[in-house]
């Protein structure tokens, strides 16, 4: 039994993130949390009236209600267990909380850029989310994504880490629902490989030996985010796959900052797992 946690703001984009959990474990037994954070942020010298505390708690509480109609409309599946959590703190405070509480083996939630913005990729609550939950992958759903079975994921690496079973896990979850290829992803920056680079390879090789990999060699011509979405798009890539190691490409792409100079924004659902 899978436990998905699901976070909704109950906008069309966490919807269609909803929605696309509910297909990716269509044929598994999964228990899906749902929650909402029922505050308001504020400024740090700013304070709620316990009348505005109490609306917007009431109205969390409807949505949640009409949510959960909704839900049940649309999934008659027998595999599908639904609860639907009304969190009284922030949505990041809240997810730590039930990602332990729960023992959540993954969070599906939807982004949308900043303003709208389409060189954004992540949103302001994706990012805090992927920095600050740290004892589950985070399944981001691109905004207006419709779902198609992931059946091609791809997975960057240079190479310069050991991998563990512990890290490619949650690959190799995902690759299991729809008996997915693995295509691996180097971009050459270096003339030949190191000696650590050669083994890390074929280390990874003997981890995915189970598994329908194939490994692809990209020259080094654009920015890492360049080169990443045009191997999507040439190999039909379904998904993406990252760990998340420190000072590494996708630490970079999720500090605010750096977003908008790097202007990742890849069409495909992207699997951050946590190192």
């Amino acid at each position: 039994m899978k436990n998905i946690l699901l976070p909704t703001d109950f906008s069309d984009n966490a919807w269609n993130a909803i929605v696309y959990a509910l297909k990716l474990y269509a044929d598994e037994p999964s228990t899906f949390y749902i929650l909402n954070s029922a505050t308001i942020q504020t400024a740090s010298y700013g304070t709620l009236s316990s009348k505005l505390k109490d609306i917007v708690k009431d109205n969390s509480k409807k949505e949640l209600e009409a949510l959960k109609n909704l839900v049940e409309t649309c999934d008659h599946n027998a595999n599908h267990e639904f609860h639907f959590l009304q969190g009284a703190e922030d949505m990041v405070t809240c997810m730590r909380k039930i990602v332990k509480e729960k023992s959540i083996d993954l969070i599906v939630m939807g982004t949308r850029g900043a303003s709208g913005a389409k060189e954004f990729f992540f949103g302001s609550n994706t990012i805090q989310v992927v920095n600050h939950v740290h004892d589950c992958p985070v399944l981001v759903i691109p905004e207006d994504y419709d779902f198609n079975a992931p059946k091609q994921v791809a997975f960057p690496t240079d190479f310069n880490r050991n991998y563990s079973e512990t890290e490619l896990a949650p690959i190799k979850q995902f690759a299991d629902l729809f008996n997915s290829k693995i295509r691996i992803l180097h971009i050459n920056v270096e003339e030949e490989l190191t000696e650590n680079q050669k083994n890390n390879l074929e280390q990874l090789k003997t981890l995915l030996a189970d598994y329908d990999h194939s490994f692809h060699w990209m020259p080094n011509y654009s920015t890492k985010a360049s080169e990443i979405n045009d191997f999507i798009e040439e190999l039909n890539i379904d998904a993406l796959t990252m760990v998340n190691y420190k000072h590494s490409f996708i630490e970079d792409i999720i500090k605010e900052p750096v977003i908008k100079r790097i202007g990742f924004h890849p069409i495909v659902p992207f699997l951050v797992i946590p190192k």
